[in-house]
């Protein structure tokens, strides 16, 4: 970090201030969204009477905390990137990276500002139905969002990166839009060619040269949109609006905050040292663990992101001592990541049932199997790479041991099956159930561990609101370019091209996979299936495929292309959690992908794995 300037000394004071101010609203809207939801479920469950206005408060205040919580990510330097290359580089082109990925995300923040106080303005006009007031109190967050994120990008710009180096990547920055501005009207011409310029080309660039992800998908789809279309940039604020703010994503916060309480209070640790007592004396042992661990927690979330931060903290550091590189590590939890996307209640899940009709409960009892085959395959994976580790230091623990451990482990354990069991039997929706296992956590923390500590409780939120908005915000803006690929037309080109494919259902499935894998690197799971879910399931029905079949593989395909680097945004929440560089994981990661690989493709051969107990 370069010397704050002699003039600028009045900067860190502002910064400081101004961002506890954001970390605290950030925080109370966590707090408040436990409590709006958690009120939900006890008065519609308890008392029979529902509240009408509690979905409502609740979507107008989560677009508030995940734009607060893109704000805090920007202060913090916690939007994910890719830095593989940029940490090849010397210290001194590394330093201009950096402020070059700084520049381009405010360049993004400067082009988008005045098309989100039109789309604020344009929500005005809406009156909403249960609390009757204008949606500018929601839709301004965005503008508000944008502003503050300006402000902290220019701060850290002016006061903590080397004068030279701002400059020079402003100009940069400048000049490269001032190149696509003077070459726009060309663009037009070009028809669906624009498609790999902007959402290929455009987009590799700018990840490779360290720019965050969320940032290059936002630029490239508002370059298409303002360069190769008619169709006002506002759209592009709505769209990604829209994808931030869709009320089931509420689930990624509270089920980060979730699984922050989880580890705060030593249930994650009382599940783990249970799994680690079973099988921690064998080679690989706490691999084995991770793996267990996730499957069985993902039963919590349906969220990756929450997943990995329950298991991470509780795991890593113990896998350290032992000897494990942190590369090797978050390549592992990445891949327990697209292991675990079918086990329910998954969001995907539940976003393919939304969007097919195909039976939500269907598709929870589908999810059990396909995620324990892969589970098999990381293991023996594990196996193989551990077969030399040294085990001298390592006590086996005995029966009174392993007992003692489990009956401890008995309260968290339980935690997946009543959240789950919630979820069944329609006690809560899969947003809201995160809010029973909040208030269990709470309980079982103060009564039963008794580690409740209240002086991490604002640390804790505060951490959710940054990684949660870093996390939505890459969601929004690949929301904003799936809306750019229908509108290309691409979407019908696609559906087109796999009808005609020849070879029946067999061809159908391998192209499948191949697509969703790519899609989901590029455009993330919920969007990708919101596009092209209702395209591709009917086509897989008239194949003879059955629709549960399907939904299993085409997730499972997604979730590879989701940890997969360099492009899958899962990997890079899971370099965020595990606090590890994305390039340390990038050579062990591959390995793991392959099994993955080698394990879809036997689900995708065996119906019988994701229906077999239909």
């Amino acid at each position: 970090m370069a010397r704050v300037p002699a003039g600028l000394r009045w900067v860190p004071p502002l910064e400081r201030g101004l961002g506890a101010i954001v970390e605290l609203a950030a925080s109370v809207l966590v707090v408040v969204e436990v409590i709006v939801l958690f009120a939900g479920v006890v008065s519609r469950y308890v008392f029979h009477e529902p509240l009408t206005w509690s979905d409502e408060l609740a979507s107008t205040l989560f677009i508030w905390l995940a734009m607060l919580g893109a704000v805090i990510a920007v202060r913090r330097n916690e939007h994910m990137r890719m830095t593989a290359l940029v940490g090849m580089c010397q210290p001194e082109k590394r330093a201009f990276l950096d402020a070059l990925a700084l520049a381009a995300a405010l360049a993004f923040m400067v082009l988008i500002a005045d098309p989100a106080i039109e789309y604020a303005m344009e929500e005005s006009y809406i009156v909403t139905s249960a609390l009757g007031i204008s949606g500018s109190w929601r839709a301004s967050a965005f503008p508000t969002g944008i502003a503050l994120m300006m402000v902290f990008a220019v701060l850290q710009l002016g006061a903590h990166t080397k004068r030279a180096h701002a400059l020079g990547a402003l100009a940069l920055t400048v000049a490269l839009l001032g190149l696509f501005w003077l070459i726009g009207p060309s663009f037009k011409a070009l028809g669906n060619y624009n498609l790999l310029i902007f959402f290929v080309a455009l987009v590799a660039a700018g990840v490779l040269a360290g720019v965050p992800i969320g940032f290059s998908f936002a630029l490239a789809t508002f370059g298409y949109i303002a360069l190769t279309t008619r169709v006002p940039t506002m759209v592009v604020v709505g769209r990604m609006d829209e994808g931030m703010s869709h009320l089931i994503l509420l689930a990624v916060p509270l089920f980060v905050f979730l699984g922050l309480l989880i580890e705060m209070t030593g249930m994650a640790r009382a599940m783990v040292q249970f799994l680690a007592n079973l099988v921690g004396h064998v080679k690989g042992g706490l691999s084995y663990v991770l793996i267990g661990a996730m499957y069985l927690v993902s039963g919590i979330s349906g969220s990756k992101a929450a997943d990995m931060a329950a298991i991470a903290p509780a795991l890593f550091p113990e896998m350290t001592k032992r000897g494990a590189k942190p590369g090797e590590l978050v390549a592992l939890l990445s891949a327990t990541g697209a292991q675990t996307e079918t086990i329910p209640p998954s969001i995907v899940l539940i976003t393919i049932g939304s969007v097919t009709g195909v039976s939500i409960a269907a598709l929870f009892t589908g999810g059990l199997l396909p995620g324990f085959v892969l589970g098999i395959v990381l293991c023996l994976v594990v196996r193989r790479r551990y077969s030399h580790d040294d085990l001298s230091g390592v006590v086996r623990a005995t029966r009174h041991e392993i007992a003692r451990s489990c009956i401890v482990a008995l309260p968290a354990i339980a935690l997946p099956f009543i959240i789950r069991a919630a979820v069944v039997e329609g006690v809560a929706t899969a947003t809201e159930v995160s809010t029973i296992g909040i208030v269990y956590a709470v309980i079982v923390g103060l009564i039963v561990y008794r580690e409740f500590k209240w002086h991490r409780i604002l640390p804790m939120l505060i951490e959710t609101a940054a990684l949660s908005g870093a996390i939505l915000f890459i969601i929004g803006a690949a929301s904003a370019m799936a809306w750019g690929l229908t509108q290309s037309g691409f979407a019908n080109t696609l559906k087109n091209a796999m009808i005609g494919l020849p070879g029946g259902a067999f061809t159908f499935m391998a192209v499948s996979i191949v697509a969703f894998i790519i899609l989901g690197s590029v455009l993330e799971g919920i969007p990708a299936i919101v596009l092209f879910g209702p395209l591709t399931f009917p086509i897989a029905q008239a194949v003879g495929i059955h629709e549960v079949h399907y939904a299993m593989v085409v997730i499972l395909a997604m979730g590879l292309g989701l940890f997969a680097p360099p492009f899958g945004v899962g990997y890079y929440a899971a370099c965020a959690i595990g606090r590890v560089p994305p390039d340390e994981g990038m050579r062990p990661i591959w390995g793991y992908m392959l099994a993955l690989l080698i394990g879809l493709i036997v689900v995708a051969a065996v119906p019988w794995i994701s229906i077999g107990f239909l």
